[in-house]
């Protein structure tokens, strides 16, 4: 009746969609630690929305779609929420903080498409060409923690040259071109456990 896919190899895609969708009403709501918040569980479903696809039976156009529809996802979860929880990161740096911003979108997107042509034509690979967009995830939650704690001693013009600044160099290290390994075994509850940790100091 419907196209595409809805069972449980995307799922979790999905359910991240709608989170990281809450946390720009947050944003728009004045809510930004709670936005924080989304973005990190936004990150975990993306973490293991991989997984549990790889353990679900996937013909090759289940497969090419969970491709194409994870990607489409980062652009809400890691693009357009990051990009909204900036506007307001940045506010001391005035109008420069609109091209830095559109430098970060265009970078991810470019990041992204480039990752759809790579899986499509390389296949399974022990590593990602640039940063991946996903971790903004990460990124920007434990810097949102260490200027919680030392960002009283700065003028609020420095801290948002400090997002600024966070920003420039995530925008430039989507679409540089190192390599960055693909988070393995123990590495999964190592980063699910600084997700718990860094979500419980920023409600603190």
């Amino acid at each position: 009746m419907f196209i595409g896919k809805y069972n449980r190899s995307v799922i979790l895609t999905y359910i991240g969609v709608g989170i990281a969708f809450l946390g720009v009403a947050l944003v728009l709501a004045g809510h930004t630690a709670l936005a924080m918040i989304c973005l990190i569980l936004a990150g975990i479903c993306d973490l293991f929305d991989g997984v549990i696809a790889r353990r679900c039976k996937r013909d090759e156009v289940a497969k090419e779609f969970g491709i194409q529809i994870d990607s489409l996802a980062d652009v809400i979860d890691f693009l357009t929420l990051p990009s909204v929880l900036g506007l307001y990161l940045t506010s001391g740096v005035r109008v420069f903080r609109y091209p830095i911003l559109l430098l970060y979108i265009l970078c991810g997107i470019i990041r992204l498409a480039w990752f759809n042509t790579s899986a499509a034509t390389e296949g399974v690979r022990s590593h990602y060409d640039g940063l991946p967009v996903t971790y903004s995830a990460l990124i920007l939650p434990v810097l949102w923690v260490i200027l919680k704690y030392v960002g009283s001693v700065l003028t609020m013009t420095v801290v948002s040259g400090i997002w600024a600044a966070a920003y420039i160099v995530m925008g430039l290290l989507f679409i540089l071109n190192v390599k960055v390994p693909k988070p393995r075994g123990i590495w999964y509850g190592v980063l699910g456990i600084l997700a718990v940790g860094v979500t419980v100091l920023i409600l603190l």
